[in-house]
């Protein structure tokens, strides 16, 4: 079955609504490693909104499991996670004025720089993944870049409100992770996931971990995290069964 990676950003989101110390996002990370999270998910945005510098140094000397660290290709940051060195490093496009990630990163737009921090995190033994929509013309040009992971965004199915678009967005999502193993990629997948949508992206052969973060973040609010993440990861394990 898929990996689940968790993404502890929204703890974060909380804490800072507050500007204090709680609640703490590595004592999260710990709880969800304990519940059987496979990763631990942060993105350090430009900004700092929600994670930060701290928790990164933190989260590193912290996580047994793997910590990916979600960046964009700023050079202050691309400095950072080769100072830090998590386990993976996945890059993702960033604004300051979206609430959240809106798409996947424009590989073939923004070439030279993706390339440019492949290689340089790559030396520093940072496993890469490119966060990207899915999408041929996308996959063919990350596979250039010599990363070696593709993060396939699944926010468009999340969002599709008919069945004709939901079924026409996971069909992409589909073919596009068969394509992309056929180059040699291994392939993740997330954005949007939630306990009701993400049974079907979990069926599909060749997905080898999804990384969540919000809806179970949002669950725990009502359970607990623990809980949270062990309902995902049940979820999961009975798509493959």
């Amino acid at each position: 079955m898929p990996k689940l990676g968790v993404n502890i950003d929204h703890v974060a989101t909380l804490r800072q609504a507050r500007r204090e110390f709680d609640p703490d996002p590595i004592a999260a990370a710990k709880v969800c490693e304990k519940a059987g999270a496979d990763s631990i998910v942060a993105h350090l945005r430009e900004d700092r909104r929600h994670i930060n510098d701290r928790d990164i140094r933190r989260l590193r000397k912290s996580v047994t499991t793997r910590l990916n660290l979600e960046m964009s290709l700023n050079e202050d940051i691309v400095r950072i996670a080769a100072s830090i060195r998590p386990d993976e490093a996945t890059l993702v496009p960033e604004k300051r004025t979206e609430i959240t990630t809106e798409g996947g990163l424009d590989v073939i737009r923004h070439f030279r720089r993706v390339a440019k921090t492949v290689e340089a995190l790559q030396k520093k033994g940072i496993a890469v993944s490119i966060f990207i929509d899915p999408m041929k013309a996308q996959i063919k040009k990350a596979r250039e870049s010599g990363a070696p992971i593709i993060e396939l965004h699944t926010g468009r199915y999340d969002l599709a409100r008919t069945k004709a678009s939901r079924d026409r967005e996971f069909k992409k999502i589909k073919e596009m992770t068969r394509y992309a193993r056929s180059l040699g990629f291994t392939v993740n997948a997330g954005h949007g996931l939630k306990y009701h949508n993400t049974r079907v992206i979990a069926r599909i052969p060749g997905i080898e971990e999804l990384n969540i973060g919000h809806s179970i973040v949002s669950r725990s609010m009502f359970v607990g995290m623990e809980r949270a993440v062990r309902e995902m990861q049940e979820l999961v394990r009975r798509a493959r069964s």
